[in-house]
């Protein structure tokens, strides 16, 4: 776990002088104030599991225990959902909590600069669990090429969600069309608005829309791999 958290503040590092000569070199910082932009970087790394959240359904599916879910008088989603909560818990209070303490040593300040970025961390985290219950029936579909799947489905998200690279940053238009697609709708949309980088009206209808789609089209999705779901033992 700790060595988890040893790789975040790796990858954080290297980030922070980055953005920081970026900013000395005089580059276009697509409207971001370097405070902001190292706000931003910091936030991503700190809430990394609810701006991307994902189960352990695969590998549970892989390694057979996912089984054990389908003899609970409870629902398989509901199950994993709160397995997940839980796992959030103790990275949230051994790694972000001291890390939002640090953080203000450092001249990175953590106040949102709207109150709509709790609201839209909730929906992010609903829609990430959506996305990764339908990514998990492609894998069921693809009898089960887990460690493929695992590896394609990291450098989409990192790439698309805007968790690395901040949406505005990006060439002309491209940063708009990723918006508009439901990965644009995780780790990037709430910490636009904790930045103030993106105006609530823009982010919070997109997050709401495809919420009320891909939910759906979840449970659709989940029902007809159900018929040929395969785990371990057959």
């Amino acid at each position: 776990m700790f060595t988890g958290y040893l790789l975040k503040i790796l990858f954080l590092l290297p980030m922070v002088f980055l953005w920081r000569s970026f900013a000395a070199a005089g580059a276009d910082l697509g409207g971001f104030s370097l405070d902001g932009l190292l706000t931003y970087t910091c936030l991503s790394v700190m809430l990394s599991q609810i701006l991307n959240p994902s189960t352990e359904i695969v590998t549970w599916n892989y390694d057979g225990k996912l089984v054990d879910f389908f003899r609970r008088p409870r629902t398989v989603f509901g199950q994993l959902i709160a397995r997940a909560l839980g796992d959030w818990l103790p990275g949230l209070l051994l790694f972000s909590l001291p890390m939002a303490g640090a953080l203000p040593i450092l001249g990175v300040r953590l106040i949102p600069a709207s109150a709509w970025f709790f609201p839209s961390l909730a929906l992010t985290a609903s829609l990430g669990f959506a996305l990764d219950f339908l990514y998990t029936c492609a894998v069921i579909r693809a009898k089960n090429a887990v460690w493929m799947a695992q590896r394609i489905r990291a450098a989409v998200i990192s790439l698309l969600s805007g968790a690395v690279i901040p949406f505005a940053l990006l060439p002309r238009g491209l940063g708009a069309a990723l918006a508009a697609l439901p990965f644009g709708s995780l780790a990037g949309a709430p910490l636009a608005l904790f930045v103030g980088s993106a105006a609530p009206g823009d982010v919070l209808p997109a997050q709401i829309f495809w919420n009320i789609v891909l939910w759906p089209l979840a449970f659709y999705s989940w029902e007809k791999s159900r018929e040929v779901f395969v785990s371990y033992g057959g």
